[in-house]
């Protein structure tokens, strides 16, 4: 046996985990409020648009106004909005050159297998079912390829779960488009690139605080209803635009009934959202709430 010394002395290895911009509970996406995007200091990217590429899912019908589905129009990604372990989030301007139409995107972009941290998929992927024998073995073994179905199961069922929820009135991004692991959202937020920001960064009065609650309450019946919790919902994956109140980061939506830790997420989310309201001087009781919820998913209590 070789003595440790015969290889020489290494460096210690940094063991630090890396830190995403959806760890920091001060992060400000790219664009804050205080500061106005400088748009000639990103290195940008133009090409067509990927409206028409081959095997592209399209959003919901009727599809907005808003939404750019010229085949002569160009994407240019304008930079990162934010990051995190399992995807980024690009911004990207969609436009008809030498024309005024344009639009700014949220282009989520889930990581390649070999980059991608993906530390929660058993528990949120009970329940779901995946046709083929060798993809299900493979996603279970967390193979290379394995992590790639996992990362378009996590774009489909994001991108799924925007549209369903989109037709049933919640407050959540308009799907734009789905092209194997990015998923095309609308931006929430201003024309300049400024991007709205998240709730747990907002400090509303309180006319205004009870008026969030409440629209989320609205929301959150409404999933509990079409029998589905958020899964992960926190004051850090909801936006406030203009006193709209927008759920966001759908890709973990659980079946309540289906999976067997289903009722457990749901009260988990509405713990996290009544913790903050209370905190912020709105005192929230979540057991009701909780309760209610669970029936409207048809669940026994």
């Amino acid at each position: 046996m070789r003595d440790n010394d015969s290889f020489g002395t290494s460096a210690p290895l940094n063991r630090r985990r890396r830190k995403f911009d959806d760890d920091d509970p001060t992060f400000v996406k790219r664009f804050s409020p205080s500061t106005d995007p400088v748009w000639d200091e990103v290195e940008e990217e133009t090409g067509w648009s990927s409206w028409s590429a081959p095997g592209v899912q399209h959003g919901p019908a009727p599809i907005p106004d808003w939404v750019i589905t010229e085949h002569a129009a160009k994407d240019t990604d304008r930079g990162v909005l934010k990051t995190g372990k399992e995807a980024d989030v690009h911004l990207v301007e969609r436009g008809i050159p030498d024309t005024d139409r344009r639009v700014l995107l949220a282009a989520k972009r889930y990581r390649s297998s070999e980059h991608r941290l993906f530390h929660r998929d058993s528990g949120y992927l009970e329940g779901r079912r995946v046709r083929e024998s060798r993809v299900t073995r493979a996603m279970a073994g967390r193979t290379a390829f394995g992590r790639e179905a996992i990362a378009g199961q996590w774009a489909q069922a994001e991108f799924g779960a925007l549209a369903q929820l989109w037709e049933l009135g919640v407050s959540v991004p308009y799907p734009v488009q789905l092209l194997g692991t990015e998923v095309m959202l609308e931006f929430i937020g201003d024309a300049d690139g400024t991007a709205a920001p998240r709730l747990a960064q907002t400090r509303p009065d309180q006319d205004l605080l009870a008026d969030l609650w409440w629209q989320l309450v609205d929301g959150l019946r409404v999933l509990a209803r079409a029998g589905v919790a958020h899964g992960d919902l926190s004051p850090y994956n909801t936006l406030v635009h203009g006193g709209r109140l927008v759920i966001i980061d759908l890709p973990q939506i659980v079946d309540v009934v289906i999976n067997p830790k289903g009722p457990d997420f749901l009260a988990r989310d509405v713990a996290n959202m009544a913790k903050w309201f209370t905190g912020k001087g709105f005192t929230v009781d979540p057991e009701p709430l909780i309760v209610e919820l669970l029936h409207d998913a048809g669940m026994r209590v």
